[in-house]
């Protein structure tokens, strides 16, 4: 089999998660600080500058074709920040609100969570305590019309379903539903700020272990943390296993505040410095929830930016251990500034440095081209799959105070390699999981069964009584050949565990949320598995 096939999902996924894939780079995939003004302390215009402008107002009246001001400007100067680094860039207004809404946390909508099957949109779940959940929307239900304009079986996409639910805080929208019981329905709604978790969950492993995943740094993300650390505190946790494998980052001070939870007073967690800007430490409060507790933190290719300061953190501070693959390589501050016109900016103005003193961002002076295709060489030179490929820095060598090495020079390497896993892959495999059909059949298998799941009452009693079976495998490959993905009996028998694992993990979402899928789909993570290892024996 081909490894590289194998791999490509992965790859892409890290794309869209980095903005590689995107034309404009455009993620949170940035160690993110507050700006001033656009009128502090800016020189007098130059004559540059005014060249600058003379030139754009030449092309405007004299070029052949007639051009768009606005969009030149905004491309000129989109040019010039990707020229300085990869991670400099300008933001539209109409971009930035769409961009702001993971990182602040939350946006104003109706509250549910919706997919489009069969040309119809379907709320999965409505958020609990929400608008939709107030007035009386359930899981299953399908939204037939929004304010008279019918949506049903006309080839409606998630854009305008996001532009027909979405509004202001207080503003109402009719909804018409139709129900399984064949009833339809009709709501008002009145629109409020839906939040948006960025610990995606947070339960027990085992009687002594919590798990929190953490996708993001945005502005909620420390009270979101503490909150499912409290909880869990309160179940008996002594070790924890932290999991931001495909966080791409965002606020300095939301993984600040976190690594602070697990620093004694006056230990350094990160500083920030740079041409124009003094050094700047951040040092840890005393503060601290989970001083006495044991933690891993497993990171991977995606982990970046605001990711690799927590990591540093511990790392560097030898307060806890690293499981998984070389981070990112992320180490430049942007600093966000509003314009005028509601557009803005971020600049990098600084790099950070984790406690040993080294900045993990990796080179970008080959070009922007050559820093994203990184990730690919990474693939090319073994990285992925052996411990001995890893690209190692050996004139960055830094010495934590409990003596271990570290390396800076591009991204932070862990304590405990954990190479990619292709155990159970196949073509097969790829392309259920390409064309999105183990997610549709799920669904479509809970929401048929939806009444006799809940009845179970918990996921852990669905995860105790629920298998998928011979007949119920043989059902979704049906589904599968159906549906344009063919019957291949040895990539059947290879991807079947993971096939399965997928399947019942699905389902468990459609019911539970992630509070369902997550604790069943890490029972076969590797790397969960080694943390639990590591743990068990420090």
């Amino acid at each position: 089999m081909n490894k590289w096939k194998v791999f490509i999902p992965v790859l892409l996924a890290i794309a869209m998660i980095m903005g590689f894939v995107l034309g404009t780079n455009l993620n949170s995939g940035d160690v993110i600080v507050s700006g001033n003004s656009p009128l502090k302390a800016l020189r007098s215009r130059s004559g540059e500058t005014q060249k600058l402008d003379q030139i754009i107002e030449y092309i405007d009246q004299e070029y052949v074709d007639s051009v768009q001001r606005k969009e030149l400007v905004d491309k000129s100067i989109q040019f010039i920040l990707q020229e300085l680094d990869p991670h400099s860039y300008y933001i539209t207004a109409e971009e930035l609100a769409e961009m702001n809404e993971p990182l602040e946390g939350n946006f104003e909508g109706i509250g549910v969570q919706f997919n489009i099957q069969k040309d119809t949109v379907v709320v999965v779940t409505p958020l609990v305590g929400g608008p939709s959940e107030k007035v009386g929307i359930k899981a299953g239900d399908r939204i037939i019309a929004v304010n008279e304009e019918v949506i049903a079986g006309n080839g409606i996409r998630n854009s305008d379903v996001l532009r027909l639910l979405k509004g202001e805080k207080g503003t109402k929208v009719n909804v018409q539903i139709k129900r399984a019981s064949n009833d339809s329905l009709k709501f008002t709604i009145v629109r409020d700020k839906i939040p948006i978790h960025s610990v995606e969950v947070a339960y027990m492993v085992d009687d002594v272990t919590g798990y929190i995943k953490v996708s993001r740094f945005a502005k909620t993300t420390f009270d979101e943390f503490t909150q499912a650390s409290e909880k869990l505190l309160n179940k008996g946790m002594k070790k924890l296993i932290v999991d931001l494998r495909g966080n791409g980052g965002g606020f300095l001070d939301a993984a600040v505040s976190i690594a602070d939870e697990f620093l004694s007073a006056g230990e350094l967690i990160v500083y920030t410095e740079g041409r124009s800007r003094p050094r700047e430490d951040f040092k840890a409060s005393g503060n601290n929830l989970l001083v006495g507790t044991d933690v891993a933190v497993l990171v991977d290719e995606a982990s970046a930016s605001a990711s690799e300061i927590l990591a540093g953190a511990i790392q560097d501070n030898d307060r806890g251990y690293i499981v998984g693959r070389r981070t990112f390589g992320k180490g430049l501050v942007q600093e966000q500034t509003m314009w005028p016109d509601g557009s803005a900016t971020r600049l990098t103005i600084a790099r950070y440095y984790t406690p040993t003193g080294r900045c993990i961002q990796k080179p970008y002076t080959n070009g922007t081209e050559s820093y994203n295709e990184e990730m690919y060489d990474r693939y090319e030179h073994g990285e992925m799959f052996s411990k001995d490929s890893v690209q190692i820095n050996d004139s960055l060598k830094y010495t934590t105070p409990g003596g271990k090495i570290v390396y800076g020079g591009g991204g932070i390497v862990p304590d405990y390699f954990i190479p990619y896993d292709t155990s159970g892959s196949s073509t097969y495999y790829n392309h259920i999981i390409y064309n999105g059909l183990i997610y549709e059949w799920a669904w479509n298998y809970a929401d048929k069964h939806r009444d006799e799941l809940k009845a179970l009452g918990s996921y852990k009693a669905f995860d105790d009584n629920f298998n998928i079976s011979e007949s119920i495998f043989e059902d979704f490959v049906d589904y599968a050949s159906n549906n344009g993905v063919a019957r291949n009996k040895s990539g059947i028998e290879n991807s079947k565990t993971n096939i399965k694992r997928r399947l019942k993990s699905y389902i468990a979402r459609n019911i539970w949320n992630n509070d369902g899928f997550y604790p069943i789909w890490n029972q076969g993570d590797q790397v969960i598995s080694r943390a639990l290892e590591v743990l068990e024996t420090k």
